[in-house]
């Protein structure tokens, strides 16, 4: 299939389709015009790959996914792929120390504009 048709059945766009196979996440063949030619798993591995990038991950970590072999398959199917749960894991750590940061950040910015302006009324 052209890759039109593949990000209209994703759901996702032509760029972001090429932006996956640059990160060597997705492989097509050229056909004699110059096209680019997905297989019917195209669909499954760019659904899941955009499914990962859409949840908060970065290409990185759909990158420790496809290492891993878990993209082949639909993300929904048991089992799930090991690598899943350390990946979810770290990434949502590190969300969760930024959220503390930019709490504590908010807490001086509110203590800095209260100074300057004043209690509220």
């Amino acid at each position: 299939m052209r890759i039109g048709e593949l990000a209209r059945l994703v759901g996702t766009s032509a760029r972001s389709l090429r932006y996956y196979e640059q990160q060597g996440l997705l492989s097509s063949v050229r056909a004699e015009n110059g096209y680019r030619d997905f297989d019917e798993s195209a669909v499954v591995r760019a659904s899941n790959i955009k499914h990962l990038l859409d949840s908060g991950l970065n290409i990185e970590d759909v990158g420790a996914y496809a290492a891993h072999g878990c993209l082949d398959r639909p993300l929904h199917e048991s089992p799930r792929c090991a690598a899943e749960g350390e990946t979810a894991r770290r990434r949502l750590a590190e969300v969760d120390r930024r959220i503390e940061q930019l709490q504590e950040q908010r807490t001086r910015l509110a203590v800095h504009h209260t100074a300057i302006t004043g209690p509220p009324v």
